[in-house]
């Protein structure tokens, strides 16, 4: 009995690992194609491949990748993939475009947990949130919800997904300017 049990055990788990490396190269891609799509999506149009040009960097106890983009040998912007732990729901993943001088270009939610209805308006296809904050410099446009003195709409009933994509957004600009200060200088 121990030795049959011990034989599908292992015709199980060989199955498990064979699935496994047969799926694994396309889940790969899949999340490679979502990851340049996403960066299509908030930035201008650029002829690289802003994957092979990526930082990763570790912030605020987690990490957020930086993609530069291209046109020739000019660069056109930053996608900066960043995160918050700060939402009604957990974890919120965004997807932010930077312009060379530091304007935000657009800004796509990657991922999130917040209440519908409510907090998921963060999304693009739930509300226009995030269109407030296309053209706009964080040098001079106050990356904060009105009630804490910022130039933020929140979105009503729900400050605390507000002030979550705020500071994702806040980490990707200060990512950036401190990538593009320290290029400045070498």
């Amino acid at each position: 009995m121990v030795l049959v049990l011990f034989c599908i055990t292992l015709i199980c788990s060989a199955a498990v690992g064979l699935v496994y490396q047969a799926t694994k190269g396309p889940i790969d891609a899949a999340k490679a194609a979502k990851v340049t799509q996403a960066i299509a999506l908030v930035l201008p149009e650029f002829t690289n491949d802003p994957g092979t040009e990526k930082q990763v960097i570790d912030v605020d106890g987690g990490q957020v990748t930086v993609y530069t983009a291209k046109k020739g040998d000019t660069v056109v912007g930053y996608a900066v993939e960043t995160f918050t732990n700060n939402g009604f729901g957990g974890l919120i993943k965004l997807m932010a475009g930077f312009l060379p001088d530091g304007t935000i270009c657009k800004v796509e939610t990657l991922q999130h947990s917040e209440t519908p209805g409510l907090g998921d308006k963060i999304d693009r296809s739930k509300s226009d949130f995030s269109v407030q904050f296309e053209g706009k410099n964080p040098g001079t446009y106050r990356l904060a919800v009105k009630k804490d003195g910022g130039d933020v709409d929140a979105i009503t009933a729900s400050t605390i997904s507000s002030r979550a994509y705020v500071d994702a957004l806040t980490r990707a600009y200060k990512t950036v300017q401190s990538l593009t200060n320290s290029a400045d200088h070498e």
